[in-house]
């Protein structure tokens, strides 16, 4: 028998391990994959011949590159879709979804209450007898709303309540688990009572500590604490060069050498032996890392690509992370300044209400009494808007827009009307308009700026470099960057001010790099704007990387 060359042998141990999965009778499988590590192929190979299945996670962008790649094989939803969805069948009733649910009704509850409640945290932790629930369910029942977090609370304490109405499925398929909280896994538990099912996820990659999600919970599954669980792994990652999983390992190493990441799954994460994915190893066989002025990162990343597109000769996609929206947001527009036109600014839904917030629900339904209480917020003096809640509390059988003086309820019907007209493009009256721009707080003027602007600059030569104008870049955070991978990654504001919240380094601190590095495909950019080397830089072996000066 011929020796067995590497390829061959990455590829047999890589078919075992999903194998192992596919050929198991348990009915309960947890799976710790890492990024990279072939989990939408192990999805597939799963649902094959499957009809009735149902595929979970909570990340949106994940719903929507899985239900393209399992396109046909299985419903995928967001959590709060299933249960908003879920709820609406079961009880033969229209569910109302507001993301930004439990910010309104904390408002609220420092108006009524005089108290800051954090309603989100109540649910995610499952604490159901406390007092505060009953004020949100009031406030829930007059406006007709529920929040994310709320609407999963509730199809959790309907399948509790009446088990026989949990859904029965051939398969159902949980990702990102490791960024589950109590309420989620809750719903995870009630499902797994009345199908088979398999949770994934990787402890190394957990980012939303801050919506009360444990690793614990992937942890006591895979370490036997929850017997009926058969735990598996998935050890390969096609995605990354051999640097980059060679570099994650040394992070791993580091942080568990200084008593960090304790409790963590014990995993191989190994490069996948492959000749085509070998070649670009060859061609990028380190990291870079410079130290650049905050001001001169778009012209380093310009230059940089410059430089990519001269060796690669063909379009490549472009990740850019850095640590804050601002310094996304910059980046992203500098560059667009340079002539970079394909250039997606991704940022996930914030906790801030806006007022227009309040008129797209309005724009659905003119009588949204939630989306009169958002707007009026917005018009009306503070005094004027706290006394409107308290008669709300006083008045619960009437909605706002029956509760505000006609001088304010005119305004926002001016501003819903020019909304509605710019959707439908009809025209608008001038003095509709003004109204509306100085509400929204946009001036005409730079309107007009900037349609001018856009308007001369088509009538002259495009700027910028036409090799580089059409590159797919997209530019956001860390914990946006979830769920995303781009052949060229560049990680500004690598220092420890941004990367290393306290002090003392934290397991958080850990998975946001870690999660930031990996989704590399071929090439990686650290971008450092102090002078002062980073921490994590210096846990890496030292061949892994080159530092460039300019």
């Amino acid at each position: 028998m011929p020796e067995e060359t590497k390829y061959e042998k990455s590829e047999r141990e890589r078919s075992e391990s999903v194998n192992k999965i596919l050929t198991s009778t348990s009915s309960k499988k947890v799976v710790v994959a890492g990024p990279g590590t072939g989990k939408t192929f192990l999805f597939k190979e799963v649902l094959k011949n499957k009809s009735n299945t149902l595929t979970l996670t909570f990340v949106n962008s994940l719903v929507e590159d899985l239900s393209l790649e399992l396109y046909g094989m299985s419903d995928v939803k967001t959590l709060h879709s299933y249960a908003r969805g879920m709820l609406a069948k079961l009880t033969n009733s229209e569910i109302n979804v507001f993301h930004k649910f439990s910010r309104i009704v904390k408002e609220d509850a420092k108006i009524l209450l005089n108290e800051d409640i954090d309603f989100s945290k109540l649910f995610h932790e499952r604490d159901d007898d406390n007092e505060h629930l009953k004020f949100f369910k009031k406030r829930r029942d007059y406006y007709n709303y529920y929040g994310y977090s709320s609407i999963i609370y509730a199809i959790v304490k309907y399948f509790e309540k009446y088990k026989d109405k949990v859904p029965v499925y051939e398969q159902i398929l949980i990702d990102e688990f490791q960024d589950f909280n109590l309420l989620e896994v809750s719903l995870i538990d009630l499902l797994a009572e009345k199908s088979p099912i398999l949770v994934a996820g990787d402890d190394d990659q957990a980012l939303y500590v801050f919506k009360s999600a444990k690793t614990k919970y992937i942890r006591e599954r895979y370490n036997g604490e929850i017997p009926e669980y058969e735990a598996f792994t998935l050890p390969y990652c096609s995605r990354c060069t051999n640097v980059i999983v060679d570099a994650t390992n040394d992070l791993i190493n580091e942080a568990k050498k200084l008593g960090l990441l304790n409790g963590r799954i014990e995993k191989e994460f190994k490069y996948f032996n492959d000749e085509k994915k070998d070649k670009i190893c060859e061609l990028y066989p380190k990291i870079t890392y410079a130290q650049v002025f905050d001001r001169q990162i778009p012209w380093f990343i310009e230059k940089s690509i410059k430089e990519l597109v001269k060796q690669e000769r063909k379009s490549f996609t472009v990740l850019i992370i850095s640590p804050y929206k601002m310094q996304s947001q910059t980046i992203a527009n500098n560059l667009m300044v340079k002539g970079l036109q394909n250039i997606d600014f991704v940022i996930k839904d914030e906790d801030d209400i806006n007022i227009l917030d309040g008129f797209k629900l309005l724009i659905e339904n003119k009588n949204d009494n939630l989306g009169w209480r958002i707007v009026t917020k917005f018009i009306i003096p503070e005094e004027e808007f706290k006394s409107l809640i308290s008669e709300t509390e006083a008045q619960p059988d009437k909605q706002i827009k029956n509760l505000i003086t006609k001088e304010y309820k005119d305004k926002v019907s001016c501003i819903y009307k020019v909304l509605k007209y710019v959707k439908e493009d009809k025209p608008i009256k001038k003095e509709d308009f003004d109204i509306a721009t100085s509400t929204l707080d946009i001036s005409s003027y730079s309107i007009i700026k900037e349609y001018l602007s856009k308007q001369i600059d088509n009538n002259n030569i495009r700027t910028g470099d036409p090799a580089l104008r059409k590159l797919p870049i997209k530019s956001t955070t860390i914990q946006s960057s979830k769920g995303l991978a781009a052949d060229i990654v560049f990680i500004t504001h690598f220092d420890d001010r941004y990367f290393i919240k306290d002090k003392n380094i934290t397991d958080q601190d850990i998975c946001n790099f870690l999660v930031a590095i990996t989704r590399t495909r071929n090439k990686l950019f650290l971008i450092s704007s102090l002078k002062e080397e980073p921490t994590f830089l210096k846990w890496l072996d030292k061949d892994r990387y080159e530092k460039v000066t300019d």
